[in-house]
């Protein structure tokens, strides 16, 4: 928790310095200063707003008791199990199987199931995926992921908003009387269009691998079975490879159980995902342990 914490503080700062300083390159000492405004703004919105920004963004809706009982059922045991509020439920609309938890703490956390996910598991596959989500939501690193996601996508935004300035601005160098207050600087402008991606993947990065296996082990012992999870992942990846996540951003991709970017060919360069046949080998040794 201390650790989570430490990361979170450390993205919310790099995203400060970021948008101070590519404000100083578009606008000089005063766009530096709306820089400094809109990084305060974006630092509180992504602390409380992030989880639902997250939502948006992959269209969930709600998933209620009656539209889906066994969902609901399935995860209350796994709540009364471990000692932990019940989450909300959300739908995303994709043919993908696939699921991600989300959240700043075990009392607001959010569970998000794929169309795709109820129609290809079965119980007990659904089962351990659920258990999965929320051994993330156990080991309380939904807040880090969330704030990577939604920081990560504010820098793709960022990189945008430098290639439009670069495009129609940035040929224009500064006159000194401009670098106080305003102007672009087309090398500065250049540097920012290769960096924020970078910096992008850096945060990315900072959601450590290690929270995937932690969660498969959370998972496979609450659910009773860790072959029941061993099992849901491999339909899952084979899934993923033909079954494209409309919409799905490099940016949120973290958050899924598996990976809804298989099917390109760039996605594991800065993939925070583990190796698959390693997390199904841990799985299947946990249940020759348990002497399953």
């Amino acid at each position: 928790m201390g650790m989570n914490f430490f990361k979170t503080t450390f993205l919310l700062t790099l995203l400060t310095l970021l948008l101070v300083g590519f404000g100083q390159m578009l606008g000089g000492q005063q766009g530096m200063m709306v820089a400094l405004m809109f990084s305060l703004a974006m630092n509180l919105g992504a602390y409380w707003f992030s989880d639902k920004m997250v939502l948006s963004f992959y269209r969930a809706q709600p998933l209620s008791e009656q539209d889906a009982p066994e969902v609901h059922a399935l995860l209350q045991e796994i709540c009364s199990a471990a000692n932990l509020p019940f989450p909300k439920v959300y739908l995303i609309p994709s043919a993908q199987p696939n699921a991600f938890a989300t959240g700043r703490n075990p009392q607001h956390a959010v569970v998000a199931v794929t169309e795709g996910i109820l129609q290809q598991l079965g119980a007990e596959e659904l089962q351990g995926v659920l258990a999965h989500e929320m051994g993330h939501v156990q080991h309380r690193d939904i807040l880090i992921s969330t704030i990577a996601a939604s920081l990560a996508g504010a820098l793709s935004m960022l990189v945008s908003m430098a290639r439009y300035a670069f495009m129609f601005g940035g040929s224009q160098p500064r006159s000194r009387d401009d670098r106080g207050g305003g102007g672009q600087h087309p090398l500065g402008l250049l540097v920012a269009v290769i960096l924020m991606p970078i910096a992008a993947a850096l945060i990315q990065l900072a959601v450590s691998r290690s929270r995937e296996y932690a969660a498969d082990e959370w998972g496979g012992k609450m659910c009773g079975n860790p072959l029941y999870l061993a099992s849901a992942l491999r339909k899952l990846e084979a899934a993923s490879k033909t079954l494209p996540l409309r919409g799905a951003a490099e940016a949120t991709a973290h958050l899924f159980i598996v990976n809804p970017l298989r099917g390109n060919p760039w996605a594991g360069l800065f993939s925070t995902h583990p190796p698959m046949e390693e997390r199904i080998a841990r799985l299947e040794e946990a249940a020759r342990a348990m002497g399953l």
